[in-house]
């Protein structure tokens, strides 16, 4: 199973998507990995087309009625979740400033807590998968704990 399915976006929804995740990005200070995350997905998504990652930058926060608004549906509202997740882990590691604003963009959103901490046990899944391959099994072990697995 995919960790993303195919998901059929707007233009509207990819910069929806680009602007909640700077959202996030913007409580702990938007560091080099999140902002590439966030230009590599709205490319994309986008197309290549529309808004670019320095006129993200100069956008206001969004909320979560903006995003419920503009992502209808559950499975595209969760796919913003775990992105949102990935975007979190990105730098290295949750702050308590990153979860919070995810907690509070997902209540609009229909996303309780006991979903989040299911797409976020996914995304931890989805990270340490990505390691499988390496010999090196102390760090393996390592990042595992850092991601509280």
């Amino acid at each position: 199973m995919d960790f993303f399915s195919h998901q059929d976006i707007s233009g509207t929804q990819a910069e929806a998507l680009a602007r909640g995740l700077y959202t996030i990005a913007r409580v702990d200070g938007v560091h080099e990995r999140e902002a590439s995350l966030i230009a590599q997905l709205y490319a994309e998504s986008a197309g290549g087309a529309g808004t670019g990652l320095s006129e993200l930058q100069r956008s206001a926060d969004v909320d979560g009625a903006y995003l419920a608004a503009t992502l209808p549906g559950k499975d595209l509202r969760e796919m913003f979740v775990k992105t949102a997740w990935l975007l979190a882990y990105a730098d290295g590691g949750v702050s308590d400033a990153e979860r919070k604003k995810i907690a509070e963009l997902c209540g609009p959103l229909g996303v309780d807590a006991a979903a989040q901490a299911r797409l976020e046990g996914a995304v931890k899944d989805f990270l340490l998968a990505q390691l499988s391959g390496l010999s090196n099994t102390e760090a393996v072990a390592k990042v595992a704990r850092k991601l509280g697995v």
